[in-house]
């Protein structure tokens, strides 16, 4: 650490160092309990408390099975009562499966259950009480930072494309939830990278104020199969141009001369392969100032980014408003 930092530096800088850690924490205990038991908590379990105490809201009994169920101490352990009160208490949410339901996508594109090659279209299903997570971090001024972990109280159903029996894409309130501003956003000329389902490239073609949307995909199959059986029900087909093409190919040769008005960029599953992929494209984006670009999952990719580069910038910052300055705006 820079010895010319003042005792008030070294003190903001250690408090970064314990946020920072306790996000990682946090980030673990729900991925460990995400990716490896995710149903845990079932109606059964939430039905037998709700027998024995009818005032607590479902919200609140699912998170004391959360807490319990990720083994954190919160009556012996000042620690875990500081990470369910600063960080669980405000990430987990119960959602209404029928304001998902009435998302356009939902109701007017139905995916059929066929095999196509090495892909399948299904739908997949979130079973009562399942937790997964429905949003975006929520990154805070002093750059703590808390998951959204959602359930349903019923079981809920969402279209999804497998590759060679695994998950490729899925239309869940994650990827609504975490699309929405971009689409809200967006008009005019829009370019997006990545097809998946077509989610985004179908909210851009209802949009009146969007006047064309150009999608490019690499994979052949993926394109062949969107255009068998989903794109024939978009109620705007004349506005969708599909482009079969390299990603940082296409923003190098191509997309300069086009000027597009937005550019939405969605080719990573998560951050563990998006940031990459995430720095690179931002590497790209003079070669189109005119385009604003904006990215999928942005503020996990930049709390992947920020805190990749933290170690380095108290290494060779000099005051704390400097690391403070990059650590908020990395661009």
């Amino acid at each position: 650490m820079n010895q010319n930092f003042s005792a008030s530096d070294l003190e903001k800088v250690s408090t970064l160092k314990e946020i920072r850690q306790r996000n990682n924490d946090i980030s673990w205990i729900l991925s460990d309990y995400l990716n490896n038991n995710p149903c845990l908590i079932t109606k059964e379990l939430m039905d037998q408390i709700n027998d024995d105490d009818c005032s607590l809201s479902e919200e609140r009994i699912f998170l004391t099975f959360l807490a319990a169920f990720c083994e954190l101490d919160i009556e012996n352990k000042a620690y875990d009562k500081q990470l369910v009160d600063d960080y669980l208490r405000r990430s987990v949410k119960k959602l209404d499966a029928g304001t998902y339901l009435e998302n356009p996508y939902y109701r007017n594109i139905q995916i059929p259950e066929v095999k196509f090659g090495n892909w399948e279209l299904k739908y997949e299903k979130y079973s009562p009480y399942e937790a997964f997570v429905y949003n975006d971090l929520i990154v805070e001024t002093d750059l703590k930072e808390i998951p959204r972990i959602g359930f349903f109280n019923q079981e809920f159903r969402f279209p999804a494309v497998m590759e060679n029996n695994h998950e490729w894409m899925a239309i869940k309130p994650n990827e609504i939830e975490t699309m929405q501003h971009a689409i809200d956003t967006i008009e005019g000329k829009v370019v997006t990278f990545g097809l998946g389902l077509g989610y985004f490239a179908y909210m851009a073609s209802i949009k009146e104020q969007v006047k064309s949307i150009t999608v490019i995909e690499r994979d052949n199959q993926v394109i062949q199969l969107f255009e068998r059986y989903i794109l024939p029900q978009f109620q705007h087909q004349a506005k969708v141009e599909i482009i079969s093409m390299d990603a940082f190919e296409y923003i190098a040769k191509q997309m300069p001369q086009q000027k597009f008005d937005y550019a939405f960029v969605d080719l990573w599953h998560d951050v563990s392969d998006g940031l990459e992929l995430y720095l690179k494209i931002k590497k790209m984006e003079y070669l189109c100032a005119h385009t604003q670009f904006m990215y999928w999952i942005e503020d996990s990719l930049l709390s992947g980014f920020r805190w990749q580069i933290f170690d380095w910038i108290i290494t060779n910052a000099r005051t704390y408003d400097e690391i403070e300055t990059c650590l908020r705006k990395p661009f």
